[in-house]
């Protein structure tokens, strides 16, 4: 018998995003990591609206909402301040909107990510679109 395939077992949990958690974690304290921080908690957002676990609306609309919250104690540049604030709000919606503000949001902090996190959130923003 397959050890990885009993049958009522649980699915394997795996971590959806790691280059965003990889880079968060090694870079130095201040505006890079929070802006890393800050992605990897709109992908986390994003994700809940997907298969095959989404989470109800009212679910997703309270987690944005403390998610806001989160984001005012950030030291952020002003500029992504605001397009943070819209991919929050946007996990509250549909998945076509989120994956529009995520592009957006991606290409203004592009040059702080390294290119596997920004693959991770260009993927997620695809699965978003197409789950529409």
């Amino acid at each position: 018998m397959n050890v990885d395939h009993l049958p009522h077992s649980l699915r394997t949990l795996a971590f959806p995003f790691p280059a965003l958690g990889a880079l968060a974690g090694r870079l130095p304290l201040g505006g890079g990591r929070e802006i890393a921080l800050a992605a990897l908690t709109a992908a986390r957002l994003a994700s809940a609206m997907l298969d095959p676990d989404p989470l109800p609306a009212a679910d997703r609309t309270t987690r944005a909402a403390a998610a806001r919250i989160w984001l005012a104690s950030l030291a952020l540049p002003a500029a992504m301040r605001a397009p943070f604030t819209r991919c929050f709000e946007s996990t509250a919606s549909t998945p076509i909107g989120a994956s529009g503000t995520i592009r957006s949001l991606l290409t203004v902090i592009n040059a702080n990510l390294d290119g596997p996190a920004s693959q991770e959130l260009d993927r997620l923003a695809r699965k978003l679109a197409s789950a529409a």
